[in-house]
């Protein structure tokens, strides 16, 4: 995050709790309208005129259907087809943004690196230079499809029906954040509420403690429009095409709760209640502490859960401690 826009934020009574964690003071994240600062994420823009071609061969959606008004979800995935990260692709102009979780953005430029050998791309980590925020406007649906782009001074995607992503320059930032909170009336609220509602929209971010560990249907990219299979080979793309045709995964991503102390763990294991064994059930892609609750000591946590699918059986699930915390789904049993 560049310091402008830090300072600018600062100056609008933000408290960096981390460099990736910005809290409001009484912030009320119950309201119609919020606006959030979104300092988890990275851009990598990656430019050239071959920056298409390098990309097709790496990346699980189709670099062909991307333009300056339809985004698209995808993973660049290991051999073994096991997803490396998750990303948000944007076309701007002739370069394309690759949006993606801050923790993985340098390894993952050194990975694509090393494909570039003699070809015409360019990779740059361009945080520093744009600002990203999220508006999420729960009194209106937005009247487009899921990762539909605008931009004109800057660019604008939607996320879910109520959720929009903005990238801008710093200036331009700060004036759009400056208008939306004021004469809009959107109230600031903490980085970690954004985090909720793409949890909630069954975003499949990746982090450290799950790269290389899921293909990209347990991650429902296939739903999410994120997988192509007819555009050709690219790396994993044996795996993922075979698991396609073969039929359905054996795990689903799928909204589950718990009440706990603690946000469980990206990657941690849960289990079903008479299992005797050490090998999970499910593991959390990620948790986020469910927002506006009172301050007691067991507190509802927001789960995406990678759950094993199994015919006719009741999801009796754990996470071991003492004493085991029940996880209920939340979404319909598969």
């Amino acid at each position: 995050m560049n310091q402008n826009w830090k300072n600018f934020l600062l100056s609008n009574q933000a408290h960096f709790a981390t460099e990736t964690d910005i809290k409001f003071l009484d912030a009320l994240v119950k309201l119609d309208k919020v606006i959030c600062p979104i300092p988890y994420l990275a851009i990598l823009k990656v430019s050239g005129k071959d920056a298409t071609k390098l990309l097709q061969g790496q990346i699980t959606c189709n670099v062909n259907d991307i333009n300056e008004t339809k985004s698209s979800i995808g993973a660049i995935c290991n051999p073994k087809g096991r997803v490396i990260t998750t990303f948000l692709l944007i076309k701007s102009n002739d370069d394309f943004l690759m949006i993606l979780s801050k923790e993985l953005i340098d390894s993952i430029q050194k990975r694509l690196q090393m494909f570039i050998l003699r070809s015409d791309v360019k990779l740059e980590n361009i945080t520093e230079d744009l600002c990203i925020f999220g508006l999420n406007d729960s009194t209106s649906n937005i009247d487009a499809e899921r990762f539909s782009t605008t931009q004109d001074t800057f660019i604008s995607v939607n996320i879910s029906k109520s959720q929009q992503l903005v990238i801008a320059s710093t200036d331009l930032a700060i004036s759009l954040w400056t208008h939306y909170n004021t004469e809009a009336q959107f109230t600031a609220t903490n980085s970690s509420y954004w985090r909720y509602l793409d949890l909630m929209a069954e975003i499949p971010w990746i982090t450290p403690e799950t790269t290389e560990e899921f293909i990209p249907q347990m991650l429902n990219l296939d739903e999410l429009g994120g997988i192509s299979y007819t555009k050709g080979c690219y790396t994993g793309q044996e795996i993922v095409a075979r698991t396609h045709y073969l039929g359905k995964t054996k795990r689903e991503l799928v909204l589950a709760e718990c009440l706990s102390t603690y946000t469980p763990v990206p990657n941690a294991n849960i289990y079903t209640l008479d299992s005797d064994t050490d090998q999970g059930i499910a593991k959390v892609l990620y948790g986020i502490p469910t927002p506006n609750q009172e301050n007691n000591v067991l507190i509802k946590q927001s789960l995406l859960i990678v759950l094993q699918i199994t015919e006719n059986t009741p999801y009796n699930l754990i996470i071991k401690s003492e004493p085991p915390i029940p996880v209920t789904l939340l979404t319909e049993q598969p």
